[in-house]
């Protein structure tokens, strides 16, 4: 929200407008949640967005490493300032925000400032928790259900792959925790997520926590589910589009096909088969002839298919990897069991990242229909 700096006590001191922010240069200021629902609605909206904060958060930091933002770890000097066609500044202190402002204002740059209202502490019964899968990342993958539950919430527990973007729309006034967890980086600890989630609750407020995919596919949504539960909090799961299945479906690659695989498993590649805590049987997944989909395997990739080579499945097996499914920055990499880490590599694919291993990861949607035509005509 924006609008005039003057008016009177009885007339709303802002109007809501929308921004045309495509291309722009915008340059947001600070870290917390006004700060992240802001960027990810701006990234959302095709902005070219940098973040000036010495400390960003994990989600932040997060995008900047997927080459979706811009991040400065410092203050905000005034050639950020200069070098931007829209300012938000949205540090969480009212007064420094206003002194950037009128900055801003003096260099001939709008800025946008956090008008949101603070939260005041409830004083009613115990609240209630909601368990939001959000989708593959795409905004309009959020269900109807997802989005009122948003709506209503007073706190909002958000993963870095959530649809952070949808926040500043649906819940302006809620308060946004970043429960990122980072792939070998800065993470917020499953133990801490409760916290948060059960404190708020306690406190007679409506908490959302909201996921990426379905909190229940390797979300540990059940973890969260129990803990609240034993705290004697009332839960209600909502949920969401997994992105097992909805990356792949993004790419053109169905995770079966009438003629090619009557199944498929779901199976988390975050440690190699060698390692203690893999709980996976490759060579008995090599023999299943079913779609294999592995979630956050980007990193083990050559180890996971060396084991399913070892375990018998062929090398010429086809196989894809999809990067950020869903989103305007998907990318994909099509090859085979034995090519497709080399070419991953060579395509600098990262997390978050869904790997298809199968009959279907080789199949293009209109070719298909053609060979089997051909083969028919032949026979």
């Amino acid at each position: 929200m924006v609008g005039p700096q003057h008016a009177s006590a009885d007339q709303p001191s802002t109007v809501p407008v929308e921004l045309p922010v495509r291309g722009m240069p915008v340059t947001v200021v600070g870290s917390g949640g006004r700060a992240m629902t802001a960027t990810g609605t701006l990234v959302a909206a095709g902005a070219v967005v940098t973040v000036v904060s010495p400390d960003p958060a994990p989600y932040l930091s997060d995008l900047a490493d997927r080459g979706l933002i811009t991040v400065h770890r410092r203050e905000l000097t005034t050639a950020d300032v200069d070098s931007a066609a829209l300012l938000f500044a949205h540090t969480g202190d009212a007064d420094l925000d206003a002194s950037i402002a009128a900055d801003a204002h003096r260099r001939g740059v709008f800025c946008v400032l956090d008008r949101a209202p603070r939260p005041t502490p409830a004083a009613r019964r115990v609240g209630r928790v909601t368990l939001v899968g959000g989708g593959p990342g795409d905004p309009g993958l959020l269900t109807v259900a997802g989005r009122d539950a948003i709506a209503n919430a007073d706190v909002v527990v958000t993963d870095r792959l959530a649809p952070v973007s949808v926040l500043g729309h649906l819940a302006p006034h809620a308060v946004v925790v970043d429960a990122a967890k980072i792939p070998g980086g800065r993470r917020m600890e499953q133990s801490e997520i409760n916290a948060h989630l059960i404190s708020h609750a306690l406190a007679g407020r409506t908490v959302v926590r909201l996921k990426g995919g379905d909190g229940f596919v390797f979300g540990r949504g059940g973890e969260e589910l129990d803990e609240c539960v034993k705290a004697g909090i009332t839960v209600d799961v909502i949920p969401g589009v997994s992105s097992a299945i909805a990356a792949p479906a993004s790419a053109g690659i169905p995770v079966t096909h009438r003629g090619l695989t009557q199944g498929f498993t779901v199976v988390s590649g975050h440690v190699p088969p060698d390692h203690p805590d893999s709980a996976v049987n490759y060579a008995a997944l090599a023999r299943t002839n079913t779609t294999i989909v592995l979630m956050m395997a980007v990193a083990n990739l050559d180890a996971i298919a060396r084991a399913l080579v070892d375990g018998g499945m062929s090398a010429t097996t086809p196989a894809a990897v999809i990067a950020d499914g869903s989103l305007a920055s998907q990318r994909e990499v099509r090859g085979t069991l034995g090519t497709i880490s080399e070419a991953a590599r060579r395509a600098a694919i990262g997390p978050p990242a869904t790997t298809v291993i199968g009959a279907v990861a080789g199949f293009i949607p209109g070719r298909a229909a053609s060979q089997r035509t051909a083969e028919l005509n032949i026979r």
